[in-house]
């Protein structure tokens, strides 16, 4: 081959890989950006939970201060608690236990729900009085904290010991609260309520399975 036509071959050449490029660029520039799954928002979940001054039988060895979950119907002894993720999260709380206060006034205040409050017994609240505080219900990684206001000293018919029920004294606590990605959220109270321990924040307080466990967002 002739030196000229072997230059017009490698342009030739060099002309078709340039146009390929250009068109398969093109194409991808203006494809559809994929939207990832279980992005949603439109999703919702509900959270029914109890506390109790002591869980009796149900703690087994530690008939301690608890939380409770309700599951399918049942009440279970566990603090793990599994939600979807990019969804609104309805929790209803039957609250039975007394006031033990709050030696931190600013724990008092509800953050992390929508609209910053939740409802005490139907009527809306965006903080309660510290002394009036029971427990609380704080998930610090995700920006939640309700605070739980205790059943008064002159109730008349408390629940001392689990299994409670509706007809007894508690207070009903709703919130709503948005998860995020999926993750292992820590949550806990912070309201020093194990009574006979050191600063009663020993014993129930530092055990998964009764004042403090995990979200796990799904």
């Amino acid at each position: 081959m002739r030196p000229a036509w072997r230059l017009v071959a490698v342009l030739i050449a060099v002309a078709v890989v340039v146009v390929a490029i250009t068109l398969y660029i093109g194409k991808f520039l203006h494809s559809p950006t994929p939207v990832a799954a279980g992005e949603s928002t439109s999703r919702t979940a509900n959270l029914t939970l109890a506390t109790t001054a002591a869980v009796g039988p149900a703690g087994a060895d530690h008939p301690w201060v608890s939380y409770l979950v309700r599951d399918h119907g049942k009440w279970i002894h566990s603090t793990v608690f599994k939600v979807p993720a990019h969804s609104l999260v309805h929790v209803t709380l039957y609250q039975y236990d007394g006031n033990s206060g709050l030696r931190n006034p600013f724990l008092s205040q509800v953050q992390g729900t929508l609209g910053d409050q939740m409802r005490v017994n139907g009527k809306p609240m965006r903080a309660i009085p510290p002394d009036d505080a029971s427990h609380t219900f704080a998930v610090p990684q995700m920006g939640i904290l309700v605070p739980l206001k205790g059943v008064p000293d002159s109730a008349k018919n408390p629940c001392d010991e689990w299994p409670c029920n509706q007809k007894q004294d508690h207070e009903t606590i709703t919130f709503t609260f948005r998860t995020g990605k999926p993750g292992r959220y820590r949550w806990q109270c912070f309201v020093p309520c194990a009574a006979g321990f050191i600063t009663g924040f020993g014993g129930p307080m530092s055990t998964i399975g009764y004042m403090d466990g995990f979200v796990q967002v799904t």
